[in-house]
């Protein structure tokens, strides 16, 4: 490599913030540094991003294509062989079963090249409606509200620098203290009013911390309107001018008054009015939902709950206002735009329309009769693995669902009933465990690519070293494959600038247009956000300025009312359990669980408890607990927390074996979005019976 590449900018490998990096050269890794140019974290890092460099390095590291053997053991093979025999044993489940029984799970940490080749390759080698990915576990719900609402989803429709000007902000659901640190650079200036059951990191910054009972978030949004509509806060212009729906709205926000509110969530009515206050008193103000509204069989009529807050306040396309969702995962914004969900094609378009089928058709050159159309959503689909009417064989890329999906255990029964499961990672991750076939593949710093992060900003993931002998990128498994299929070699290429050049043909015209982006404009130091529609477009870092996405151009109130979670809480279950990250983990935890310094920040798995109710259960600090639901166990150590609430416990989902916080998590979904119910289990804490 010559000395001018010694170093390159490229961003962190974990979060949506997609943090700027100087990564360099050391010996035969690498060291990272902040890029202090980029203005999302300006010059900082958490924990996570300044050790993510020791992945590229880390023992257990996959280097060769696995497969496993009649006696059940992985036998090492050649990229050759295993790639033969994936493409054998599916043309062998298709022929017999049909195109439906070989799926996809994609990934939200995928860039967007991966990404948009995952889904091309899904439904024209495979010739599949069975693809979705494990982003539909985290920003669903508010993408269905988003688009609902304002004919668009893109996560931050502004800059993540415009919080920094902000007054007063309300984080519902959301805890970036913890899970995305630099964006606390933004929010020093604003007065918080955080939503959340915990007394979280971020809560603890808080100018009012709003507590509610897990589950009945919905109510609170709706009592807010309530206030912010009979105490006259409501902007009746932009009501009018720019919205449509307040009426319908209204008929089911009237009957959340304070008191009844306050019965049902356990906020006090002058915390209510305390909120709304803020709010409407604040020159520049914003709503910002995360996973903690969304994770919910009601996430998207929480979030539009919270949106219709936003628009009665006139806050949503005001410069220096408005309202976003705080999207999770690296690629969550790109790796849900660009077709590997099950009911979209790339651009945002939807699969079943039949415009969109055909523009798609035409930039891949294939008849558009020839797309299946919507398949099942991430859990419908892992649960219904191995079943007579559900797939027989699931390709796995980016992710971990041993750990992440919910009824966990259920799920890896499924995964265990398949007749193959392949897995493409960089490390033997749980679900790899599993896998008849294992494709070992580059990391972030191995590749060349691009990433969108939280504000719909495109980019550039650059390569400082190159990969591990027999190690391959994503890119190079797709064509391999392909090509065994029978698909043309073209049709698939490897060099991720030729991707992205289809891409944005493939978008032109979609809700997420990247048609005027291109490697050199980015390469070129050019800041762009889609949409961005010809290649002289500046791109739009602000959105819905002048008008909202709809036809019409007005945001749309959405007619919602609170309903009970799925899991009731009652004599056997008296507990609401909860799950969510802690600062050192990511995820799944598969990669940041083989950091030693994130492993010794926080090694296992806990459970957080007020102290009288760890009494109750005859527990101690430090002593081990079984937390039980309807669907399982997991164990954990009790950690006590003076400041939960005593019908609460939390649990971090990073952990495996019988510490997934997952084994008791279950499978009711949001009608809308197909959002798992994350957020709320009914469970019992008890003394641990058998060792650790």
């Amino acid at each position: 490599m010559s000395e001018a590449r010694r170093e390159v900018a490229t961003h962190c490998p974990y979060c949506a913030l997609q943090c700027g990096t100087l990564l360099g050269r050391d010996g035969a890794g690498a060291a990272v540094r902040p890029d202090p140019g980029f203005p999302v974290n300006q010059g900082g890092l958490c924990q996570k991003g300044w050790t993510a460099p020791t992945l590229l390095t880390v023992p257990d590291r996959l280097r060769t294509p696995l497969v496993r053997g009649a006696d059940g053991a992985f036998t090492p093979a050649d990229w050759d062989g295993a790639l033969d025999t994936v493409a054998e044993r599916l043309r062998r489940i298709r022929q017999r079963y049909g195109p439906d029984a070989v799926a996809v799970f994609g990934g939200g940490g995928l860039t967007n090249e991966k990404a948009y080749l995952l889904g091309k390759f899904a439904r024209l080698a495979l010739g599949t409606s069975q693809i979705d990915y494990n982003g539909r576990f985290c920003m669903s719900s508010a993408a269905a509200a988003g688009t609902a609402a304002f004919g668009v989803d893109r996560g931050l429709p502004f800059p993540v620098a415009d919080l920094g000007r902000a007054d007063t902000v309300l984080l519902a659901g959301a805890n970036p203290a913890e899970t995305m640190p630099p964006l606390m650079r933004h929010l020093g200036r604003a007065e918080l009013v955080v939503v959340d059951p915990r007394r979280t990191p971020t809560a603890e910054r808080a100018a009012l911390h709003l507590q509610p009972v897990p589950g009945t978030d919905l109510a609170l949004a709706l009592g807010l309107l309530h206030l912010a509509v009979v105490e006259g806060h409501r902007d009746p212009h932009y009501v009018r001018d720019r919205t449509t729906g307040f009426e319908a709205a209204w008929q089911y926000a009237m009957t959340w008054w304070p008191e009844r509110v306050e019965r049902v969530t356990g906020v006090p009515v002058e915390a209510q009015r305390t909120a709304v206050r803020m709010l409407a008193d604040a020159a520049r103000a914003y709503v910002l939902t995360g996973r903690g509204a969304e994770q919910h069989s009601k996430g998207t009529d929480t979030v539009a709950a919270f949106i219709n807050l936003a628009l009665a306040l006139g806050l949503p396309g005001r410069e220096g206002s408005g309202y976003g969702c705080l999207t999770g995962q690296g690629n969550g914004q790109g790796g849900r735009e660009l077709g590997q969900k099950a009911d979209q094609l790339p651009g945002y378009r939807l699969i079943a329309d039949p415009a969109a089928r055909r523009h798609i058709a035409e930039v891949w050159g294939v008849d558009a009769e020839s797309l299946p159309g919507p398949g099942r959503s991430a859990y419908r689909l892992l649960d219904a693995l191995g079943t007579p009417d559900g797939p027989r064989a699931l390709l796995v890329f980016g992710s971990n669902p041993v750990v992440s999906a919910p009824r966990a255990a259920h799920i890896a029964q499924r995964l265990a009933a398949l007749d193959l499961l392949v897995v493409a990672d960089f490390v033997p991750s749980e679900t790899v465990a599993l896998a008849d076939v294992v494709l070992p593949v580059t990391q972030w710093a191995e590749e060349d690519g691009t990433m969108t992060n939280l504000e719909g900003r495109v980019l550039r993931r650059r390569r400082l070293l190159d990969p591990p002998e027999g190690v391959r990128g994503d890119l190079d498994v797709l064509h391999g494959l392909a090509v065994r299929l029978g698909e043309p070699p073209e049709r698939y290429p490897t060099a991720p600038r030729e991707v992205f050049e289809e891409l944005r043909r493939a978008t032109r015209g979609g809700r997420a247009d990247y048609c005027g982006i291109s490697y050199e404009r980015l390469d070129a130091g050019e800041e762009l956000h889609w949409p961005c529609p010809a290649p002289g477009h500046p791109g739009t870092p602000r959105m819905f300025l002048d008008r909202f996405a709809h036809q019409d151009g007005r945001a749309r109130f959405a007619a919602v009312d609170h309903r009970e979670s799925a899991d009731a809480v009652g004599d056997r279950y008296p507990l609401y359990g909860t799950t969510g990250r802690v600062l050192a983990h990511y995820q799944s935890g598969a990669q940041t669980r083989r950091v030693p310094e994130l492993g010794a920040a926080a090694p296992q798995m806990y459970v957080e408890v007020h102290p009288d109710t760890a009494a109750r259960a005859g527990l101690a600090e430090g002593e081990l607990a079984a937390v039980s639901s309807a669907r399982g166990r997991t164990v954990a150590r009790v950690r006590l927390v003076a400041t939960m609430r005593t019908d609460t416990v939390f649990l971090p989902f990073h952990y495996p074996g019988t510490g997934r916080a997952n084994l008791i998590t279950g499978d009711a979904l949001d009608p809308r979005s197909e959002m798992p119910e994350f957020k709320v289990s009914a469970v019992r804490i008890e003394p641990h019976p058998g060792p650790a």
